[in-house]
């Protein structure tokens, strides 16, 4: 596989195991992931799984998790 990088073709990332929540919805409404070779972490749009990837580090997605799970992006989806 190719060096990782953010806006690589998510295609390029050969061998990586995409995952998708089960909360996705029924119009592919999602992200998904894939642990890199080298511990990254990929994110792609579900549904244009041959568009770009967001490459981040195990220490920034746990940072956006814990974030999430403490309600802090709350105010993103409040109607």
């Amino acid at each position: 596989m190719p060096h990782a990088y953010n806006g690589m073709a998510a295609t390029d990332l050969d061998g990586v195991v995409w995952r998708k929540s089960r909360h996705s919805n029924s119009q592919g409404s999602c992200v998904e992931f894939a642990k890199l070779p080298d511990g990254g972490i990929a994110m792609r749009n579900s549904r244009h799984p041959d568009g770009p990837a967001l490459v981040y580090t195990p220490a920034e997605i746990e940072a956006m998790l814990l974030g999430v799970k403490d309600g802090e992006f709350d105010y993103l989806i409040a109607d």
